[in-house]
């Protein structure tokens, strides 16, 4: 996907609304999840992000910084992220208890 004519979110932006379900991209471009929840505020804000399901199934949720993440909205309104980590880097991040 190209990002180059999305607009990039400030940190000020940022809350559960409007993270919630969004698709993060890993650093070659590829869906690895998306936002289940957030937790926190401001520079603190860590993203709640499900990773390798597939249909609803499996997989795992992880913690990710606000900082790792660069959170844009495309052209029809889709709020996504991407990141420079790695799928690898992502899923073997310690899953995420709630």
């Amino acid at each position: 996907m190209d990002h180059t004519n999305h607009t990039r979110l400030e940190l000020s932006e940022l809350d559960e609304m409007t993270l919630e379900g969004a698709t993060i991209y890993d650093n070659a471009d590829e869906s690895v999840g998306y936002i289940a929840h957030v937790h926190g505020s401001g520079a603190e804000m860590q993203v709640a992000v499900d990773v390798g399901t597939f249909l609803g199934m499996g997989g795992k949720t992880v913690l990710i910084p606000v900082s790792a993440i660069d959170v844009m909205q495309d052209e029809d309104g889709d709020v996504h992220a991407t990141t420079t980590w790695t799928r690898e880097e992502i899923e073997a991040l310690p899953e995420h208890e709630m």
